[in-house]
């Protein structure tokens, strides 16, 4: 794809704020492989296509920012770790365990140069840099044999700063060592914000003031938050700095500056950083961008731009997405046509039928292979409703909310012919919620129905996510309004012909009232039971379950478009 024509697609799809479109132009023409968008991520999540795995939804939407810059000919670098240990996760009598096995990036990838930082105590750290180029895109990842895996240790762990400041002062070495200046800098979290450092420090080696030097680097400089939860981000030491991060900056006013920032107990979270350093702030939907709670070093609130993540035509069947295409309803750019509302009117309750059975073989096809919590592969009758729970097992995602009355599930699965499938996994310091998996089984287990109805999913991943999109009937999402930034699992429902119920959070809030069976009111678990027992009835009647999914495409098929996330980082770089 031209980027031009994109722009050009973009502007008449009316996708750039209030309509201005001033400056945009003035990228596309700067924009090249050696002044690209550089995009920092702690991880990135495409192991089916280039052999790194990450750990959740932070890598998923990596993989996605740079897939569709692919697919739009939007020159961007990824660079994220390679991290030298996988983890997989089985269960043993419901509990969970974690298996570690050894990883190295594989054939497609080129070693093209060594580097290194310094610690206190190491005046060189050897880095390996590996690079693999994917279209108008390139990953470049950053590793060493004893990297470790992916978030090792508490937020605060000496080695989780240590694999941060070597993505960030590393990777900044070995693109300069290849010519490359960034156009752009995206952190896609606070844990990326050393990339900037390494920027800052450069311009003031080159002899501009402290002042302009800062001013540049804002001017070209985008933080990304993803949780906007300040409370449960880690703090680091004025030691762990001198030990990790000092030794890699030259310019003693920039560590002056630096340890003005620790507070009186000499900690620094991650994200004030970041909040300092970048001159463009952004969340990802905009209920979280609305309701962020972040302040910078002087007691001011930080205001965060908008701009809802999206998702890439890899999760969409690609049956429904020649639908889309075929009907006018997506442009050749995968963003809305003008008149989509008007064209989804064609959706024939035959084609829908037809295309969800094509990805419900696709499902089966990957059940037969997978495990459940009996170590056995799913088997679920053709004709049988599918409900699916898929995403990370976090407290405030609330997996345990189908739980609150094991009875009244039971009676819904079974007089509905109905499953649920379950699937995703606790973060592996997150005990609470690995005993909360435990209870969940072991209620299963006891009753006979559930045992014959429920299906957990071991060791998620994007196989089983992607799987379940395509195949399954309904998706479950209740997270605690207010505390989920975005998802795109939901995204990933909507567009496959699925329905959605959900609480009113992330970026299923974009829409107001929200357009899907909502769960609300006082008693929350009865309104997902009702929603379930509403959900299962319009899935058998082909009027009511056509006109939910002109509901639920008309309002969301903008907001889950990964060209128009694209296109709004596009201009939000461009205005000054």
């Amino acid at each position: 794809m031209n980027l031009q024509k994109f722009i050009e697609q973009a502007k008449k799809a009316n996708i750039f704020y209030d309509g201005e479109v001033k400056d945009i132009d003035s990228i596309v023409d700067m924009l090249s492989p050696s002044r690209p968008l550089l995009y920092w991520t702690m991880e990135l999540y495409d192991k089916e296509e280039n052999e790194i795995k990450g750990g959740g939804g932070l890598g998923i939407l990596a993989a996605d920012t740079r897939r569709t810059a692919q697919q739009l000919g939007i020159p961007l670098v990824v660079v994220t770790p390679f991290y030298t240990r996988e983890t997989h996760q089985r269960l043993d009598n419901f509990w969970q365990q974690e298996e570690s096995i050894s990883v190295k990036p594989g054939p497609e990838y080129r070693q093209y140069c060594n580097t290194s930082i310094s610690t206190l105590i190491h005046n060189v750290v050897p880095l390996d840099i590996y690079d693999r180029t994917l279209g108008s895109t390139r990953i470049v990842t950053i590793t060493e044999k004893n990297f470790g895996e992916l978030y090792p240790g508490s937020n605060s762990s000496d080695h989780r700063l240590y694999q941060e400041v070597a993505l960030g002062f590393g990777g900044y070495k070995a693109l300069r060592m290849e010519g490359i200046e960034a156009l752009y800098m995206q952190l896609n979290e606070a844990p990326t914000v050393f990339a900037a450092i390494a920027r800052l420090d450069d311009l003031l080696r080159s002899g501009q003031s402290f002042e302009d030097a800062l001013k540049a680097l804002r001017s070209q400089l985008l933080y990304t938050n993803h949780t906007l939860v300040p409370a449960v981000e880690g703090e680091f030491t004025r030691a762990q700095f001198e030990h990790f991060a000092y030794p890699n900056i030259l310019n003693n006013e920039l560590k002056e500056w630096l340890n003005s920032l620790f507070n009186s107990e000499s900690k620094i979270k991650l994200s004030l950083l970041a909040v300092e350093l970048a001159g463009k702030k952004s969340g990802v939907s905009k209920l979280h961008a609305r309701v962020s709670d972040f302040y910078d070093h002087s007691g001011n609130k930080v205001k965060f731009d908008a701009i809802t993540n999206g998702i890439s035509r890899k999760w969409i069947l690609p049956g429904i997405e020649n639908f889309y295409h075929k009907n006018g309803i997506l442009n050749e750019t995968d963003l809305p046509s003008n008149d989509y509302k008007s064209r989804l009117n064609t959706l024939d309750m035959n084609t829908v039928r037809q295309l969800k059975k094509i990805g419900r073989a696709h499902l089966n096809h990957v059940l037969r292979r997978r495990k459940n919590q009996y170590n056995c592969p799913t088997t679920i009758p053709h004709d049988a409703i599918i409900f699916d729970f898929k995403r990370r097992f976090a407290s405030y995602k609330r997996p345990d909310l189908l739980f609150t009355d094991t009875n009244r599930l039971s009676n819904i699965l079974q007089s509905h012919n109905a499953h649920l499938i379950l699937t995703g996994k606790p973060h592996p310091n997150d005990e609470p919620m690995k005993h909360e998996l435990q209870r969940m089984l072991t209620l299963t287990h006891n009753d006979p129905i559930l045992r014959q109805r429920v299906h957990y999913l071991q060791d998620y991943d994007e196989e089983i996510g992607q799987a379940l999109a395509f195949g399954a009937d309904c998706a479950l999402n209740v997270p605690v309004v207010g505390e989920e930034a975005c998802g795109t699992s939901w995204m990933k429902d909507i567009a496959n012909l699925k329905l959605l119920i959900s609480t009113p959070d992330g970026g299923v809030a974009d829409v107001q009232p929200i357009a899907c069976l909502e769960v609300s009111g006082k008693n929350e678990a009865e309104s997902l039971y009702y929603n379930m027992e509403q959900a299962s009835a319009i899935l058998r009647c082909d009027s009511a379950y056509r006109r939910e999914l002109i509901r639920s495409l008309g309002a969301y098929l903008p907001i889950i478009s990964g060209p128009r996330m694209m296109a709004k980082y596009l201009q939000l770089f461009a205005n000054k």
